[in-house]
């Protein structure tokens, strides 16, 4: 069967698509189990609009997530649509780097193989593999973990770290951040970050010195090939509607735009970044 015979529907409202994929994203986060339940925060930004991002409300488990449910929130903290309240580093996070960073889609996890890795004094990820070198020199370590993340000034600092150049931030003692130009875009970066992180834990367990690749190497790996038949972009897409396909057969229904009737919780949480 083709690929092109698999290939969702493209949806022509960009508002609405950008709904439907972060509820899809959500929902993958558990079937690859990246997620904490309610915690962590997962945001786009609406298209065409400024200062307004989308997200899950606080209280809503990520395998619940349906387009209807998603709301619309400012950098103030106020929901602007949908229902439900923003938890407090959920704004404070992402919000600044959306503004600062120019990113469209910022997704942060405590991810448990990452979360080990940034866990450890030398917390840096190496080029030791085919998909580790993908990273190399886009990661920015923010070695200095300092409490809850309960304020903007919090996330502006987050965003001078990681600029408008690199798209991952490991965070020491707490978890990691991905940025993206689409939720496909930044998912895969997410998902593939889990897995090599995972992996180079194991072959650290061997007791083994790790090979790492040379940065020649690294950079052909890096390199984009004028004979490949599907290029960067595409590979995010296909990677992304493949990802849909099985919550199709899992986890059903995330693109529901149906108004929901599930009220999530109105009181304000203490703030768990």
């Amino acid at each position: 069967m083709s690929v092109h015979s698999l290939a969702a529907a493209r949806i022509a409202d960009p508002v609405q698509e950008a709904k439907v994929h972060l509820a899809a994203a959500l929902r993958l986060a558990v079937l690859h189990e990246l997620d904490e339940g309610i915690d962590n925060h997962f945001t786009v930004a609406v298209p065409g609009q400024q200062d307004r991002y989308l997200i899950l409300p606080f209280g809503l488990h990520w395998s619940e997530a349906r387009a209807s449910d998603l709301a619309v929130f400012d950098e103030a903290g106020r929901t602007i649509e949908g229902q439900g309240v923003v938890e407090l580093s959920a704004r404070c996070i992402p919000a600044p780097i959306h503004r600062l960073c120019g990113a469209k889609v910022v997704l942060h996890t405590h991810q448990t193989w990452a979360l080990a890795l940034n866990m450890l004094q030398d917390n840096r990820l190496l080029p030791t593999s085919q998909t580790a070198a993908f990273y190399d020199g886009h990661i920015v370590y923010d070695d200095g973990y300092n409490g809850l993340a309960d304020t903007l000034a919090e996330g502006e600092r987050l965003a001078g770290l990681l600029g408008t150049v690199k798209h991952t931030v490991f965070m020491k003692n707490h978890g990691v951040l991905v940025v993206g130009d689409t939720v496909a875009q930044a998912y895969r970066r997410l998902y593939r970050l889990e897995r090599v992180c995972r992996a180079q834990l194991l072959a650290m367990g061997s007791g083994q010195r790790l090979q790492v690749l040379p940065p020649e190497v690294v950079a052909r790996v890096q390199a984009p090939n004028p004979d490949n038949t599907h290029s960067q972009a595409e590979r995010e897409r296909l990677f992304f509607e493949a990802m849909m396909r099985v919550l199709d057969r899992e986890l059903p229904d995330y693109a529901d735009s149906t108004a929901s009737t599930r009220r999530p919780p109105a009181r304000k949480e203490a703030p768990t970044p």
